[in-house]
């Protein structure tokens, strides 16, 4: 409540955190601005690039992130895939996986396209998303650092047999050791894709509610730090 003597003048002092401000850099040509402060790309994510391989029940399984020059032609095979299409919809001629990709590619680091290799096989495409810097949050009572993740299955074959709820415990088991602040893994798959849903719950998300996104009603699943071990 405003003082007796509060005059027209007055001002709230608002600080932002700072991976906010590094959103919004004086200089977006000059990483140096705000010394002290992480540069967007291999900050906000807390450098995807460089998680360790990690061994599961399937196999040794990392995350590499997607090099157009050398990823596109398999990303742009997998999205043709008419399963994949229904919910991705980035189906067409590879310009449009491209353009999907050099979206989050060109941006400042708040989401990052990743193929998913099992013992040295690349089988599966991922996105790992700050859910709090992204416009999901909102449509839903987001937390501060609360990580997302997206993922298709490339093959036919490794689809239905369970790989997709493991790799998906994985990755969010690797996103809460790397992102120490992330409390939360979240995810938002559509409805209708009971699948996918069927995996987030196996994977040890729970699911928290239905929300209404511009473009699908989705399943929202998170996966608590403090309920990783129970789950």
């Amino acid at each position: 409540m405003p003082t007796a003597d509060a005059g027209p003048d007055d001002t709230l002092d608002l600080t932002l955190p700072p991976e906010v401000l590094v959103l919004f850099p004086d200089d977006p040509d000059d990483p140096a601005v705000r010394p002290g402060l992480p540069t967007p790309v291999d900050d906000l994510l807390d450098g995807v690039a460089d998680w360790s391989p990690t061994d599961t029940p399937v196999g040794t399984f990392r995350l590499v992130p997607v090099r157009p020059e050398r990823d596109l032609r398999t990303l742009a095979r997998w999205m043709n895939d008419p399963a994949v299409a229904e919910f991705w919809e980035l189906d067409g001629p590879p310009e449009v996986t491209e353009k999907h990709l050099r979206a989050q590619l060109n941006g400042d680091g708040r989401s990052v396209p990743c193929l998913g290799v099992l013992d040295d096989t690349p089988m599966s495409y991922w996105e790992i998303y700050r859910a709090d810097l992204d416009p999901v949050a909102r449509y839903y009572p987001a937390r501060p650092h609360d990580t997302g993740v997206h993922l298709l299955i490339g093959g036919v074959a490794d689809r239905a047999r369970g790989l997709g709820a493991t790799l998906l415990r994985t990755v969010a088991d690797q996103i809460l050791d790397h992102r120490p602040g992330c409390a939360r893994v979240i995810a938002e798959p559509d409805l209708r894709n009971t699948p996918s849903v069927a995996a987030f719950l196996t994977a040890g998300f729970r699911l928290s509610a239905e929300i209404e996104l511009p473009a699908k009603r989705a399943a929202l699943m998170i996966r608590d730090r403090v309920l990783r071990h129970l789950l």
